[in-house]
């Protein structure tokens, strides 16, 4: 089982294209709370959560899951 990973780059990438948790919500339909856990890795995203939020991000929804998958990779090299 995975651990939760937060998704700091969404946040990043909000910040980068001055996109508000809202708008992000709203523009990736999905709920703006549900945005905070992801960014804090209190939830586990789908791939389709992944596929829409990279749209109004107007990022590859690849280049999220590497980063995710980098930090994976750091943390259990740390074990």
């Amino acid at each position: 089982m995975l651990p939760s990973t937060p998704l700091y780059n969404i946040h990043s990438y909000k910040t980068q294209r001055g996109i508000s948790q809202e708008e992000l919500a709203f523009k990736s339909g999905l709920d703006r709370t549900y945005i905070s856990l992801l960014e804090r890795g209190k939830r586990k995203p789908t791939i389709n959560t992944i596929f829409a939020i990279s749209i109004p991000l107007n990022e590859r929804p690849s280049k999220l899951i590497k980063e995710v998958e980098d930090l994976l990779s750091c943390e259990s090299n740390k074990e």
